[in-house]
């Protein structure tokens, strides 16, 4: 008989028991606006901010009201106004290219490797279009970011991150998020920390901090953030920076603060798991695995692996095959976009050029999440399942 696996793509682990009490407690005095404090009282917020630009090394965090509204935010902040254009992945999520559109600027899409990273040849013909990269490292794969940051400085690119998926991850021991001026996380339900919505933003640059303060909605309360910059610099851009409220919440901050303690554990947790799908997956006709660069420290929340140049209805067999016996995979190469996997040329609102290189890569991305729900047998079942199903509809050819 199949084996056939019954777990859940889409359940995360509960929320730690701290946090359950942090809570509660905030709950309880009912402050949850993180400006309403009481006499003497450092707020959950802040002191999240405070926690998180000690985690990254970086001088200013700041915590808002998802990943989505911390990559606006930046845009603004980095001063682009609407018209620009700027350069971002051909590979990566909706909010990306979405947050480009919200500040009226216009994406330019750089093409994605066989190693799932922009491609910085293409990247080198397209910097002359832009002031700003707004760089996903999609599906937490990390590029080379000393030659990107290089090519990037020489352009005078200003480089913003996009680490939704890379919180906890590393580029030649630096964290994601602290090579560009701007690096933006997200504590969405399926990324490394859990408060339903929310992110950060983190900077050195003590204007861009300043601007993004004021942009999330500080009302003049600037000194109640322990992770910015001093008055000083409040002062000379107060009057020139709009609100465009999107703060996180105290709720939200007293759930977060236990899981950042423990982010390292889970991400050795979840890359044991990477690990064995990985090594399951190893050697399986037609199937390649993507190539982890040595001077990458990755987060293994989920993984990829490509179907390169097989026919679609041959790939969306084998997603139907696995679908069947209880895996589900996600696939980047249909016309129309489906869920989370939307291509670059799925966004209609943005003009797109052919990048012919990239839609061979994209019409052969399989993509699987990895919750921490699984053991690391589930992992190795998933493994079997999709290796014997790949192989049966590789061979009949």
């Amino acid at each position: 008989m199949e084996e056939r696996f019954t777990g859940s793509f889409t359940q995360q682990e509960p929320i730690p028991e701290e946090g359950i009490a942090a809570a509660l407690s905030v709950l309880r005095h009912g402050r949850l606006h993180r400006y309403n404090v009481a006499p003497g009282e450092l707020s959950e917020t802040a002191l999240l901010e405070q926690e998180f630009a000690a985690m990254t090394g970086a001088r200013f965090a700041l915590a808002v009201a998802s990943g989505g509204y911390a990559l606006g935010c930046a845009l603004r902040a980095v001063g682009v106004q609407p018209g620009d254009r700027v350069l971002t992945n051909a590979f990566t999520l909706a909010p990306v290219p979405g947050a480009i559109a919200s500040v009226g600027a216009e994406p330019v899409f750089v093409g994605v490797t066989e190693d799932l990273v922009i491609d910085l040849d293409d990247l080198a013909a397209k910097l002359d279009r832009a002031r700003v990269l707004m760089l996903s490292h999609m599906r937490g794969h990390i590029c080379d970011m000393g030659r990107l940051m290089a090519m990037c400085d020489e352009a005078g690119v200003t480089v913003i991150e996009d680490c939704a998926h890379t919180m906890g991850a590393a580029w030649d021991g630096v964290p994601s998020g602290r090579h560009g001026a701007v690096g933006c996380y997200s504590t969405q339900t399926y990324k490394h920390m859990n408060s339903g919505e929310g992110g950060f933003l983190v900077t050195d640059d003590e204007e861009i901090a300043a601007r993004a303060v004021i942009l999330s909605g500080s009302y003049m309360l600037y000194e109640r953030h322990l992770a910015a910059p001093g008055p000083e610099v409040f002062e000379r851009v107060k009057y020139h920076t709009p609100n465009v409220s999107g703060r996180m919440d105290n709720l939200r901050a007293a759930i977060l603060r236990p899981q950042l303690r423990t982010l390292d554990e889970q991400v050795a947790r979840w890359n044991e798991r990477y690990r064995v799908v990985e090594e399951g997956l190893r050697g399986v006709p037609g199937l390649t695995l993507i190539a982890r660069d040595p001077r990458e420290t990755y987060v293994g929340s989920s993984i990829q692996v490509l179907l390169l140049d097989w026919a679609p209805e041959a790939l969306q067999e084998v997603l139907a095959r696995c679908a069947a016996r209880g895996v589900e995979l996600k696939w980047f190469g249909g016309a129309e976009p489906v869920a989370f996997t939307s291509r670059y040329d799925s966004w209609r609102y943005a003009e797109t050029e052919a990048l012919p290189a990239t839609d061979r890569v994209l019409a052969g991305i399989v993509d699987m999440r990895l919750p921490l729900t699984f053991s690391p047998e589930d992992c190795a079942q998933i493994a079997r399942i999709i290796r014997a199903e790949v192989s049966a509809v590789f061979q009949r050819g």
